[in-house]
């Protein structure tokens, strides 16, 4: 890719060394070495390959359960939700880092919440009596296969220090046993490390997974990126231990430096607009549901299409999280059918925080899908002082909304309010449905709306959505956990700050006919995405073969703004790419390590990262390295 004053980038390639780590780092990469062979050790005793997903709620308990953790039905309904059909191996990866294993210290705390008198024991009797009648209630049988073991049971009690210690060497024996099946299989072996016999951990370098959790660069906890057709473990090894690589270096100044882009002619406030609110979501998981858009063009035009996060609070001097979110849209022709979709082309000039695209579209069925790289949007843990009050009881000893809820509802308004004409429609409603409660409302229970809360034209206005708020509290005789329920899934967290999630407004402008525009689904990035995304990158990024290896291209594109990588194998068999980001300054990766490895499936293209400025206003250096294992 040529460099240009227009972005101020510059990009070389050559071939680079692995620089020697400081001890902490080496620490740090053995640790993280460590947990993918225990993530992988366990995914690979209950499934055949990491390319094949988790399908039940079943397998997901199965190798959490390999990999030393015993997770209760709420967690597994954490991650397997009513729209959950498959987990892949990032997703597991990423699971694990949440739900860390229980030390042994913290399960003699809860055992002596039961044994006040602190004798080390606990009846049989009162343990039967707790675990079958609170929480995740036991059967009298499951009961009775902890009170019959003789290890730690004598005298109808139970030696609770005693069984912390076996549950614990339990828990590491049946993790001891999937990593040894795994390096006595040498083509499982093969598989996660290539031909390296044993590889040391100085050698071992990490990958990620699915945009997710992912706290800042610094932190431990990262997880990362997309679903496609192939996968990216959290795989260890270095540059220096493969054969084969290759490095690209984009310099990119500081976003004050970079000349505008995107430049809106006084023309255009002539011409024909039509405009769609949006918004991403954050799942549990780290995946991003969004809203996805129809596009009607009646006739050939000149168009302009903008996208950009949306100030939605009412309230002047309060902050907006999302702001700082990339946000972009990918077009679409439909031909014929929805299933039949050709990319046209996507929103990359930018100017400040809009990212557009101006062109000619001839007349016919468009769709718009909306796209941001998770680098900046993802889960991070924030540690609530004070959870936030919802309801109260006024004078009267009537319930009410306090002040910070309802302006939390006005915002929420603000942002389902696709047309923004101060109303809710059905559709618009059924989309906050949808995503809170995963059911729609019809038209006969509208109708009820209608009778029962303020609408104005059969579309329910502010104070309707308000009052149809306190309802539900009301229901509740006051308990706030629906409501909390509500907000979760809208990207809030328990002080009201709206973290999870990014409102966005879009604009198509046209010079000879007036456009229409209507959100048709909110739905986790298709296969659709995934592709166009990946299209695109090959139709304008650099493309660069691995020495040696013809059958493996790595496509880089900067758009000064973020740089995407992606890799295509055209081999009839799976590969590994070692990706090293360490040389890298300034930089923010979706994948929220820098150094992870991908899995490509067979004649397949993927996503490797998107990066981008950990800091717009200083200048920042993508340096990557592709490196295919041995």
């Amino acid at each position: 890719m040529a460099s240009s004053p227009e972005d101020n980038t510059s990009l070389s390639s050559e071939k680079v060394m692995h620089p020697e780590s400081s001890q902490a780092k080496k620490s740090q990469r053995a640790e993280e070495a460590a947990f993918y062979m225990n993530c992988r050790a366990a995914y690979l005793a209950v499934l055949k390959s990491s390319l094949e997903n988790i399908k039940s709620k079943e397998q997901l308990r199965l190798v959490l359960q390999q990999a030393g953790r015993n997770p209760s039905q709420k967690t597994v309904n954490k991650y397997w939700t009513s729209q959950t059909t498959t987990l892949n191996f990032d997703d597991f990866c990423t699971i694990l880092r949440e739900e860390k294993p229980a030390t042994k210290n913290e399960l003699l705390e809860a055992f002596g919440k039961i044994d006040k008198d602190k004798t080390g024991y606990i009846l049989h009797d009162e343990l039967y009596r707790i675990l079958t009648t609170r929480g995740e209630k036991m059967t009298e049988d499951e009961v009775n296969a902890i009170t019959e073991q003789a290890d730690f049971n004598c005298g109808g009690k139970l030696d609770y220090s005693k069984f912390c210690d076996l549950y614990m060497t339990t828990r590491e024996q049946c993790c001891k046993t999937a990593r040894e099946r795994l390096e006595l299989d040498s083509r499982l072996k093969q598989q996660q490390f290539g031909n390296q016999a044993e590889p040391s951990s100085e050698e071992i370098t990490l990958p990620v997974s699915k945009p997710s959790p992912r706290v800042s660069r610094k932190s431990d906890r990262k997880l990362p990126a997309a679903k496609g057709d192939s996968r990216t473990p959290s795989r260890p090894s270095s540059a220096q231990s493969c054969k084969a690589s290759i490095s690209t270096t984009i310099s990119v100044a500081a976003r004050s430096n970079r000349n505008t882009k995107l430049i809106e002619p006084d023309t255009m406030k002539e011409w024909h607009c039509a405009q769609s609110k949006g918004c991403f979501y954050l799942e549990e998981d780290g995946e991003i549901v969004s809203h996805k858009y129809r596009l009607h063009v009646p006739q050939r035009s000149t168009v302009c299409i903008t996208i950009k996060p949306l100030n939605i609070h009412q309230e002047e001097g309060i902050s907006c999280h999302w702001l700082s979110v990339d946000t972009a849209l990918y077009i679409l022709k439909e031909n014929e059918s929805q299933e039949n979709l050709q990319l046209v082309s996507f929103t990359e000039q930018q100017n400040q925080e809009v990212c557009g695209w101006k062109g000619e579209l001839g007349s016919g069925v468009y769709w718009l899908l909306p796209f941001t790289t998770g680098c900046r949007l993802k889960k991070v843990k924030t540690q609530i002082t004070e959870e936030a009050e919802l309801v109260y009881r006024d004078e009267d000893g009537e319930l009410a909304l306090t002040p910070e809820f309802r302006a939390a509802l006005l915002d929420i308004f603000e942002t389902i309010d696709l047309d923004g004409n101060g109303l809710l429609c059905l559709e618009e409603y059924n989309f906050f449905e949808l995503r809170t409660s995963g059911e729609k409302c019809d038209e006969e229970a509208w109708a009820v709306c209608k009778e029962n809360f303020d609408m104005r034209r059969n579309e329910l206005t502010r104070q309707g959505f308000m009052d149809l708020n306190l309802m539900e509290a009301n229901d509740r005789e006051g308990d706030p956990s629906d409501l909390w329920v509500t907000l979760l899934s809208l990207g809030y967290n328990k002080a009201l700050e709206m973290t999870e999630a990014c409102p966005f407004v879009i604009n198509i402008y046209a010079e000879k006919c007036k456009p229409r525009i209507k959100a048709m689904y909110l739905e986790a990035g298709s296969s659709q995405l995934n592709r166009a995304v990946c299209k695109s990158v090959v139709r304008k990024g650099e493309a660069k073969v691995l020495d040696g290896c013809e059958n493996v291209i790595v496509y880089t594109y900067s758009t000064g703004g973020r740089v995407t990588s992606v890799i295509e194998n055209k081999s009839e068999n799976k590969v590994i790419i070692h990706v090293n980001n360490e040389q890298s300054k300034n930089c923010l990766s979706n994948r929220g390590l820098t150094v992870f490895a991908v899995e490509v499936a067979p004649k397949s293209t993927m996503v490797s990262q998107h990066v981008m400025p950990l800091n717009e206003q200083e200048e920042w250096l993508y340096n990557c390295v592709h490196s295919l294992g041995s």
